[in-house]
């Protein structure tokens, strides 16, 4: 009888310390509440780490915890964060719990302070990163790109894999889908009586066709960006094809495809990846830098005192059948004093176009230019263009049409619409918040993210063999 009653508690106190543990591991359930959200950054390099921050959020504790190495970079982000809490409108109220040191990452695993990690900054760990924080049961929020090499994106396969195993999610930034230039441009695209069915296109003449100038020399938050030295590195930064177009690939199965689940092993065929530098003075890198010395790992690059960047790329591919081409270019500086995109969509009736030039006022605007074919009978299409747009409307009040020289439409877009490339930074936290509540990412996500790095890294790989 004793035995028995030593054998029985025996097995409750093995279930207690089991259960014990598991609710230890077990991933964190977020419901919403106040200050249950607790970031951690990790080593941030790229200023898109201190906009994540820009606005305050209900659902994230004002503690922040930092670990870096040090340095240059940790100093312009506690600026920018800095400058966050002091502003007279709208100010954050940021607490950054700091800690520096060569184990940074090992003392973010050990201590597990918080539990979403957020990377923005030196690309060429940033996979490894990923996965052994996941492996810990955090989340991540990782600015594009998570993957720069070719050979590593297996490892970002098994990084999903991971996350779902541990139940936390791993998602990346993408600002760009809440421009309301694009946001418009997917809606009318998907309006078969405005654009008729998408055109396949070729090589040549792709169906989609995207393009994103960047500039090395810019202002954000209002002061001149200074860039770390390391960004000049491709094996630390990542090559534009890798990084920008990052953007452009996520856009055109966005727009095309919206809430598809892609399987990039049928649904992508890479076509050609190519690549070419942009050269810039020892004087602009100092400017960008504040150093006036070319480091030992950029010695291969450079040449009669100047740097070649090779942050120029171009890809061609197949989505679904559907030719497409992006391009992502670096200049120095241009007369927009920030970023600029094309977007081309093809469809049998018309062609949505946006353009940020010099006749914009370099700020997007949309175009809607009807076929050849839709201008056989430019009656019956302006009434269904107009039928369709007053639907439109009611989604997006505010919007008009204003008629062009060439027999096309100009979308007006209000002001109100137009908030910029830093406040979109807020608007896919709010996203990611609501996912941490749901508990899991829209079921296309994933596949999207694996079809879009799948892309950037084989035109990579397509283009260094060239």
């Amino acid at each position: 009888m004793r035995k028995f009653l030593f054998f029985a508690i025996s097995l409750l106190v093995m279930a207690s310390c089991t259960e014990k543990k598991q609710e230890q591991t077990d991933p964190q359930k977020f419901t919403g509440a106040v200050g249950e959200v607790k970031l951690i950054t990790l080593d941030p390099g790229h200023f898109h780490a201190a906009l994540v921050q820009k606005t305050s959020y209900n659902q994230i504790s004002n503690d922040v915890y930092v670990y870096s190495p040090g340095g240059d970079d940790l100093k312009e982000h506690l600026a920018k964060i800095n400058a966050y809490n002091n502003r007279s409108e709208n100010p954050t109220h940021w607490n950054e719990i700091i800690y520096t040191g060569k184990d940074f990452f090992d003392k973010m695993i050990t201590e597990k302070k918080g539990n979403v990690m957020v990377t923005a900054g030196n690309n060429q760990l940033k996979t490894d990163y990923i996965k052994k924080t996941l492996e810990a049961g955090m989340n991540v929020f990782a600015d594009k790109p998570m993957v720069i090499d070719p050979s590593k994106f297996d490892e970002l396969k098994e990084c999903f894999d991971i996350a779902k195993q541990k139940g936390v999610l791993l998602y990346d930034i993408m600002t760009e889908r809440n421009e309301i230039t694009t946001i418009l441009q997917k809606e009318l695209a998907h309006l078969p009586e405005v654009y008729g069915e998408q055109e396949m296109g070729t090589t040549e003449n792709p169906g989609v066709e995207m393009k994103s100038v960047h500039n090395f020399y810019k202002v954000v938050s209002g002061n001149a960006l200074t860039r770390p030295v390391w960004y000049y590195d491709i094996n630390q930064q990542g090559e534009a094809i890798v990084d920008v177009a990052t953007h452009l690939v996520d856009l055109v199965q966005w727009e095309l495809f919206p809430e598809v689940v892609l399987d990039y092993t049928k649904d992508i065929k890479m076509v050609a990846g190519k690549h070419w530098p942009t050269v810039l003075s020892k004087k602009q890198f100092k400017m960008s830098t504040g150093s006036d010395v070319y480091p030992d790992y950029l010695k291969e690059v450079v040449k009669n005192d100047s740097l070649y960047e090779f942050q120029n790329g171009e890809i061609d591919y197949q989505i679904k059948g559907v030719n497409a081409k992006v391009t992502a270019l670096w200049d120095w500086e241009t007369p927009i004093g920030g970023d600029s995109h094309y977007s081309k969509l093809r469809g049998t009736k018309a062609e949505l176009v946006i353009l940020q030039g010099k006749s914009q006022n370099f700020r997007p605007e949309l175009y809607i230019n009807p076929t050849d074919a839709a201008k056989k009978n430019t009656k019956a299409y302006a009434d269904a263009l107009d039928k369709n747009f007053q639907e439109l409307q009611k989604k997006y009040p505010g919007i008009e049409l204003e008629k062009t020289k060439d027999g096309g439409w100009h979308v007006i877009i209000p002001d109100s619409y137009r908030n910029g490339h830093e406040a979109h930074f807020a608007q896919v936290m709010e996203h990611f918040l609501q996912y941490l509540i749901d508990g899991q990412l829209p079921e296309w996500e994933v596949p999207g993210m694996l079809a879009k790095y799948y892309v950037t890294t084989q035109a990579l790989k397509m283009a260094r063999e060239q």
